[in-house]
């Protein structure tokens, strides 16, 4: 539902979308007006998630959501925490580990807070003891994946990540992941050293940095399309690096890349992804809300609903 001080940005958006079509292209997915205002709803909603982390940046954080003990704990408020004390580095593995196991509908942040803490131990798996020893991380792994699947309240992995798994040594778990990723970061260079390694190389362009990291990420075991691009647009939106999508990389995607063959028709994904492109900056939104409105719209494209990751 839109709110009363977002009619304004509907109506801008619808006006931009009803002129698009008159000038440039076509878009039968939006015939009806159900259909174009289920799609404004949605580009509406995702730039509310977007608002929502810068706000979360400037309110006053609990220490308690940076402590997996607490049932409180939030990751990405614990980076946000992190950034605020000068520990980069915990800072960005934090939204690694966001990412990597997202928010489970009912467990919520269980496997993350399981794993981070290990298991109620002092100690923890945080970025210093996981990247000075990857492999020890998945001997523990191995040893206590049935105790992190089994406890109570029932944990498991975020709706993106619902393929995803515990395994410590097989090459798409939860294991390789991790190793992978301490690789990908390669200490004793910090997460930092990367991004402004990469902005350098690109001219200081965000976007351009943020394409070449995107590529390299793709190192990272388990972390395809879906998972680079909530990474490095994530690290974008908490201001731990300046990188930002000029793209919404449509090809290897599959909700995106149906919801814009359905707004443009039935053309190439790299057609699809420069239309779409066109789109956005058309009507002045971001990348990740195109990427995202795509995707949910084409679940339900005559009747809005709000789709959570």
């Amino acid at each position: 539902m839109v709110r009363p001080r977002e009619i304004e940005l509907f109506r801008r958006l619808e006006t931009g979308l009803l002129s698009y079509q008159e000038a440039r292209s076509s878009l039968p997915g939006i015939g009806s007006s159900a259909s174009r205002y289920t799609l404004i709803e949605q580009m509406i909603e995702s730039i509310r998630r977007i608002k929502y982390v810068e706000v979360m940046r400037k309110r006053p954080i609990s220490e308690r959501r940076a402590d997996p003990n607490d049932s409180i704990f939030d990751p990405l408020k614990a980076s946000v925490l992190f950034q605020q004390k000068g520990q980069l580095d915990e800072a960005f593995w934090m939204v690694f580990l966001f990412v990597h196991f997202g928010k489970n509908v009912r467990g919520e942040w269980q496997y993350v807070r399981r794993v981070y803490g290990r298991l109620g131990a002092r100690d923890r798996w945080n970025w210093c003891n996981t990247s000075a020893a990857p492999s020890a991380f998945s001997e523990w792994l191995s040893t206590h994946k049935g105790l992190i699947e089994s406890q109570s309240p029932p944990g498991g992995f975020g709706n993106h990540r619902k393929y995803q798994s515990l395994d410590a040594f097989s090459t798409t778990g939860t294991g390789a992941a991790f190793e992978t990723y301490v690789k990908w970061v390669d200490p004793p260079r910090t997460h930092r050293d990367l991004f402004e390694s990469a902005l350098d190389g690109n001219f200081r362009d965000p976007r351009l940095a943020f394409d070449e990291l995107y590529k390299s990420m793709a190192s990272v075991a388990s972390f395809g399309r879906t998972a680079r691009f909530d990474y490095l647009t994530m690290v974008g939106k908490l201001g731990l690096a300046s990188v930002e999508p000029g793209s919404p990389y449509l090809q290897g995607s599959t909700g995106p890349l149906k919801g814009a063959c359905l707004l443009f028709g039935d053309r190439r994904p790299g057609e699809l992804n420069s239309l779409s492109i066109e789109l956005a900056y058309h009507l002045c939104v971001g990348m990740q809300v195109m990427e995202d409105a795509l995707c949910n719209w084409q679940k339900s494209p005559s009747k809005f609903i709000p789709f959570r990751g």
